[in-house]
């Protein structure tokens, strides 16, 4: 496992500092005009990513801190797998596993009917499973524009700038209804497109679940969430959800199992995934 800033004592430490700037700087700024910040932890039982498997048969954690400033954002995520996956023999006991920490940097502002930004996304990345390699970093800049509308559509596009050379387009809609004043429902879906520029890193699958020496190409993963939010306090927040992951061809199909973490061959493993869990937020 790596040792840098990005395991998980470099999460803690970044999520203290980030609370103590953020405190100290607040007499800093006028009255109306103080920084907000937000702390969740998500606890669910399984870990989706653009449609990949990221846990097997495991609970994961998922903290999260955000900082806010006139449309600047600083956020702190990270995934600890409760029981991470061995695929070696024998009698190996399980412990949990930081896998992941992620820093994004953005930026957004409201003209009109539209929500527009854009901003930069560092990946620290762990091994997914006990007996492998640690994986490689990514980092991705994207841009976001969004109508204040029904349905509120949302166009977000990343691009890889480092390992895992790609395109990703996101095309989301979302509506809240509000059941009472303290609890709302909250509906989403989504439409996501990869184009790949290294076969080495997102190959196209063959129908036997095996890389071909093409890049992968087309509309990759898809995702319906519902969720519950409660607000318990005039800070705190207990969110129930559900989703529902699945591929949007064949070829994407493909993909996702041949990268899949849920059985020892191709054939065995999912490509659709039914996941929830409950998240607490702390608004300060």
């Amino acid at each position: 496992m790596k040792t840098t800033l990005w395991n998980q004592k470099g999460w803690i430490i970044g999520a203290v500092l980030t609370c103590l700037l953020a405190v100290s700087a607040a007499p800093l700024f006028a009255e109306e005009e103080k920084p907000t910040g937000n702390l969740t932890v998500g606890v669910l039982s399984k870990y989706i990513w653009r449609g990949y498997e990221s846990s097997r048969n495991s609970i994961v954690i998922q903290p999260s801190i955000t900082i806010g400033y006139k449309g600047f954002a600083v956020n702190l995520w990270g995934n600890l797998d409760t029981r991470p996956y061995y695929g070696g023999t024998g009698n190996v006991g399980y412990g949990s596993s930081w896998n992941e920490t992620d820093l994004t940097l953005s930026y957004s502002k409201t003209i009109g009917l539209f929500n527009v930004g854009g901003g930069y996304i560092y990946y620290g990345l762990g091994a997914l499973n006990q007996d492998a390699a640690d994986r490689l970093d990514s980092q991705e800049i994207f841009v976001t524009a969004g109508l204040n509308t029904l349905l509120s559509p949302t166009l977000t596009i990343y691009k890889e700038i480092d390992h895992y050379h790609q395109w990703y387009v996101l095309l989301g809609v979302s509506h809240t209804l509000e059941l009472s004043k303290t609890v709302s429902l909250q509906l989403a879906a989504s439409a996501g497109y990869l184009k790949s520029e290294d076969a080495g890193t997102y190959p196209k699958f063959d129908d036997a679940g095996a890389a071909t020496a093409d890049k992968f190409s087309g509309f990759h993963d898809g995702l319906l969430s519902v969720s519950l939010p409660v607000k318990v306090s005039p800070y705190v927040t207990l969110t129930p959800s559900v989703s529902y992951s699945f591929p949007l061809s064949d070829a994407a199909k493909n993909e996702i199992k041949g990268l899949g973490m849920s059985g020892a061959a191709p054939s065995d493993r999912d490509s659709a995934f039914l996941y929830g869990g409950v998240t607490a937020s702390l608004a300060f």
